[in-house]
Parts: structure tokens; C-alpha cells; sequence
């Protein structure tokens, strides 16, 4: 008789008969993704592509598994605890159990403890072991599309007790922490948003399907889409402001302001009223329409923006310099050495 292993909450629960297995199957505890490991295994399985489950399971209960909620037996994604510091310039620490990991963008870590692992993989660290060579450059291109890297760094606890890892925020603003099985399994957040996530999370690629919001967005046919049941981290500009739409509800949004929202929310362009509006008014001639239900994040300070005051402030030839407070501004340079 097999003696069966179950993956739950990223830690190994069993010995189970393969009966045990097939009641928690047909009750709901499992689906056909939880992750299955008996003698003989190489690496840990899925439970749809393990032949002794294979059989019968049209004539059973609905496969589709229940909207996750928190704490429930089902999650994939590591549970790991954090801390966010600071308040213009945020960090997030991690603190990581044994053989927990934490995926990262490139170049976002700030310190990490003795006994954490550090490893760089293609995509983002949430194909299983078992997945083809193909598979990673698919999951590494999805985040090429989106304008990161090729890569991410995993950060893994190889030793007994608690460590810990700190991310730092790439420009002025906050650090958001967005628990995925709060939201049904799925964010969309703007291309340069993702910070890192608990090992689990998958950072795919999600196409406007509008012609007007494609061209007109601010972020053109790709946004990016964090998938999975763990914690992700956010960055954006300035001060966040967090939106709660009902049904039907709508709201008018400068189009760099929008950091994410949840899947639910219906986002188009729409055109601002009046030409004498559109090209005085310095908004430009197009807002983001969202309509709930749904949750939405707002920044205060698109980086876009402050690039722009940065640009228009900055010297225009050569390493000139402007005394913004004087009153004679370049000519005081005739006195100049």
C-alpha cells in the first residue's frame, strides 16, 4: 500500500493511504493542483498528473476549486510575515521559516541574514521543479513583456529558526502589501510595480483588450497580473489612496495615478470634455473610466511625473547651472570665475 504525502501551507503533512487521499479529494480538501510526494518521486507532484487519481474523477464532485480564503488548507504560496519601515522611503522586511522563500525583482534587496540562500532563476520562481526547460523561458518572457527582467532572485531559509530579508522601494512613496487570496487569486498592477511576493505568486502579463485603453492608458496593451493565493508587494509614487467601487460606480482617474485594481473593475478611456479644456487645462485629453465592483489603488506622484519636473528643471545644455531663487538667474554666472 503507497504511503502518500500532502504539501499544505508550504509544509509536508502525512503519511496518508491513497483512500485518505481520495476522501480529501471528493470532501474538497484537495484540488487537482495540490502537490502530492510518495517514495520513489523524484520531486513533488500535482495531484491531476498522478495516475492513481486520474481515473473516475468525471463521475465525482466538481474539480473547480472554491474562491480561496485565508487560511484555508489550499494555499500554494509560502506563508511568510512581514514589517514595512519608514515612511518617504520605505523597506519591507521578510522574515522567512526554514525553507521558505521570497521572490524578488532584481536589484531590489537591501540586507539579508546568514543562513539565507540567494538564487537567481529565470521568470518568476513559481514554476513547479518539474516544469520543462520551455516553461521557464515562457514564464521569463511574460516578464520581459511587461518591462522587467529576465530574471528574479529567490531568497530561500536554509537554516533552523526564523531569518530575515529587506526589500527597499526604488523612488519616493509606499510600499503596498496585497494578500492575492483576498482579491480571488488576481491583481492587475502597472508594469514597474512589483517589488516581491512569497515564492507561489506568479507575476504573468494581462493584454487590454481595448483598442482606446491600449493606445491612450498610460501603459499601453500590457499590464502586468500577480496570480496565486500569498503575499505580493507593490511599490508607488507619493501617498496611496485605496478606492472601494460598487456595483455601477464609477470614478475619473488621471491615467499615471492608477497603480492596480482588482480584476472585477471594468477600465476604459474616456476623452475630456472641450478642446479649450484638453489642451490648456494640463491634464491632457484623456482619463482612466473605472467602474466597480471593485478595488482600486491610486498614487499621488506617478514616477512619470516627477521624471518630467526632474527633466524640466534640469539644465538644458552642457552642465549649466540656475539659481532658481535669484533674481538676476544666469547672469549672475558673468561674476562667475
Amino acid at each position: 500500500m503507497s504511503t502518500w504525502f500532502v504539501a499544505v501551507d508550504g509544509k509536508s503533512r502525512g503519511p496518508f493511504t491513497q483512500e485518505q487521499i481520495a476522501e480529501g479529494l471528493n470532501a474538497g480538501l484537495y484540488t487537482p493542483q495540490t502537490l502530492l510526494w510518495k517514495k520513489g518521486y523524484a520531486t513533488w507532484q500535482p495531484l491531476a498528473e498522478v495516475p492513481e487519481f486520474r481515473q473516475g474523477r468525471s463521475s465525482g464532485p466538481s474539480m473547480t476549486p472554491p474562491p480561496p480564503v485565508g487560511g484555508g488548507p489550499l494555499q500554494k504560496a509560502h506563508e511568510i510575515d512581514f514589517e514595512i519601515f519608514g515612511h518617504e522611503m520605505q523597506f519591507v522586511e521578510v522574515e522567512l521559516d526554514q525553507h521558505e522563500s521570497v521572490v524578488a525583482e532584481a536589484g531590489a534587496m537591501m540586507f539579508m541574514e546568514d543562513g539565507i540562500e540567494m538564487q537567481t532563476v529565470f521568470g518568476d520562481g513559481s514554476e513547479s521543479a518539474s516544469g520543462s526547460l520551455m516553461d521557464k523561458f515562457l514564464g521569463a518572457g511574460k516578464r520581459l513583456i511587461t518591462g522587467e527582467s529576465l530574471f528574479c532572485t529567490v531568497f530561500t531559509n536554509q537554516m533552523p529558526g526564523k531569518k530575515r530579508v529587506a526589500f527597499a522601494s526604488p523612488y519616493p512613496g509606499k510600499i503596498i502589501p496585497l494578500e492575492l487570496k483576498d482579491y480571488h487569486g488576481t491583481i492587475i498592477c502597472q508594469k514597474d510595480a512589483f517589488l516581491c511576493a512569497a515564492k507561489g505568486v506568479s507575476i504573468g502579463i494581462h493584454f487590454q483588450k481595448r483598442i482606446g485603453v491600449a493606445l491612450f492608458g498610460g501603459e499601453g496593451f500590457i499590464m502586468q497580473k500577480l496570480e496565486g493565493d500569498g503575499l505580493a508587494f507593490v511599490h508607488a509614487g507619493g501617498t496611496i489612496i485605496e478606492k472601494e467601487l460598487g456595483s455601477g460606480e464609477s470614478l475619473r482617474v488621471d491615467t499615471g495615478c492608477l497603480v492596480a485594481l482588482t480584476k472585477s473593475v471594468n477600465y476604459d478611456i474616456q476623452t475630456v470634455s472641450g478642446i479649450k479644456s484638453g489642451i490648456f487645462g494640463g491634464e491632457g485629453f484623456f482619463f482612466a473610466h473605472l467602474t466597480g465592483p471593485g478595488h482600486v489603488w491610486l498614487q499621488s506622484l506617478p514616477f512619470s511625473r516627477l521624471a518630467g519636473k526632474i527633466h524640466q528643471a534640469a539644465p538644458q545644455t552642457g552642465s549649466q547651472s540656475r539659481g532658481e531663487g535669484s533674481a538676476i538667474g544666469g547672469l549672475g554666472k558673468l561674476f562667475q570665475d
